[in-house]
């Protein structure tokens, strides 16, 4: 959770009705520290890009809040650059309420929705109007060449903050282009008609749906599972991991443990970000090829053989590759309940690396990043990284077994206790 976002939305008000109902101290922890520059990432573009309407809230003379529909062909709301996003203002009934509530106060929220994937977005700004009197280049920008409704002028919003909001109670929602596509995939697949229960894979106690894909590197894709039956997740501990089900090629099922790379939430997901090894056993390979939007799993709840401590003792983390993704998961734990920590990855470049920009954006004061296969590459100091750490720190490595034995025989060396040094390893 952003500190913007909270400093932003939780008022003395909020803050009293969170202490009533116990949620405040889980909260609060949001709210420590500077309050970050709100930058859109991957992420966010890519959702803001596809979205063909929102909903948009503007503030009266009055005090009153108002709230409009914005529609228009799919990705007529702009990302401009990572803090700004815009949309050309079509004409309507000419009532002009957003517009009027926007000279007095330039604050707007926007509620950005994905039905059929059970997604939100929620953005707060500052907007403001422009025309082509006064900024005809910028105006163009907005404009969509293909669409002829008359355009009256441009808004413009500087983003001072986002959150994702929990799927709960979204129901699924098709737009017309959107059935009309499942329609044209079911006539080109007649077996999907034939037998609309998907393929399950697995024997474990919970059922999973794979929800969403993104590609993070040319190698890796982040995977979204949720509860088949819309029930909330079994809880973990930032450092678990799910053991999922593959299918591989010949019709044979194995399985492959992946970590969890969000800290925990409140159940309704779980993500996963898997390495493509072209050169391995063929389960990463058979999971890229096979996954897809809506594939059924059964699986065991998550297990945690590296978890994170649960006290004030500051925490070094070191990732090298793919092992990034249990160290993400600590780093946004240890920063929700304002613990000290400083997170050290490393890799061969950073388009091969993921989760970089989000945590450059995120823990920009707390990260240090070194590239091994770049024009000035930058190498990790084992040696003088643990010999500079506290007395007191927990100290997470998860990598290539080069960097755990890298790290394991230097905290011996220097005389760091065993029980300090706590590993994972990934190829």
């Amino acid at each position: 959770m952003a500190r913007a976002f909270a400093k932003i939305s939780f008022t003395p008000d909020v803050q009293a009705v969170q202490t009533e109902m116990g949620s405040r101290t889980a909260y609060r922890a949001a709210e420590l520290g500077e309050t970050e520059e709100a930058l859109l990432g991957d992420a966010e573009q890519t959702f803001i890009a596809e979205r063909d309407s929102f909903y948009q809230a503007t503030v009266s003379q009055t005090g009153w809040p108002y709230v409009q529909h914005r529609g228009g062909p799919v990705g007529f709301l702009k990302v401009l650059d990572e803090h700004t996003i815009g949309y050309a203002d079509f004409s309507g009934n000419r009532q002009y309420i957003s517009v009027g509530n926007l000279r007095g106060d330039d604050r707007v929220s926007l509620l950005l929705m994905d039905y059929p994937r059970r997604r939100r977005l929620k953005i707060w700004g500052r907007a403001r109007a422009v025309d082509e009197r006064g900024e005809p280049e910028l105006l163009a920008k907005l404009e969509l060449p293909d669409f002829r409704a008359p355009v009256e002028r441009g808004i413009v919003i500087r983003v001072e903050a986002f959150e994702w909001n929990c799927p709960k109670y979204i129901t699924p929602r098709y737009s017309q282009r959107e059935v009309e596509a499942l329609l044209e995939q079911a006539r080109r697949q007649p077996s999907a008609v034939e037998n609309p229960t998907p393929r399950t894979v697995g024997t474990g106690a919970l059922p999973l749906t794979i929800s969403g894909i993104r590609q993070l590197t040319p190698r890796i894709r982040a995977y979204e599972l949720r509860h088949a039956e819309g029930e909330p997740l079994p809880a973990y501990r930032a450092g678990a991991h799910l053991r999922v089900p593959i299918e591989l090629p010949g019709g044979s099922v194995t399985s492959r443990a992946y970590s969890l790379t969000d800290a925990p939430d409140d159940g309704e997901c779980y993500r996963i970000a898997v390495l493509r090894l072209d050169d391995g056993e063929g389960g990463s390979s058979a999971l890229h090829a096979g996954w897809r939007l809506g594939t059924r799993l059964n699986v065991d709840a998550p297990d945690n053989y590296f978890p994170l401590h649960d006290d004030d003792r500051p925490a070094l983390l070191i990732a090298g590759g793919i092992g990034i993704t249990p160290l993400k998961a600590m780093a946004e734990a240890l920063a929700a309940r304002g613990a000290d920590f400083q997170l050290h990855y490393t890799g061969r470049a950073p388009q091969e690396m993921a989760f970089v920009k989000e945590l450059q954006r995120r823990f920009a004061d707390r990260c240090r990043f070194y590239f091994s296969q770049v024009q000035s590459p930058t190498r990790l100091d084992v040696s003088a990284l643990l010999a500079s750490v506290s007395a007191d720190a927990v100290i997470y490595v998860c990598g290539p077994t080069r960097l755990i034995d890298a790290v394991r025989q230097t905290a011996h060396r220097l005389g760091i206790a065993d029980e300090r040094v706590q590993f994972e390893s990934f190829i």
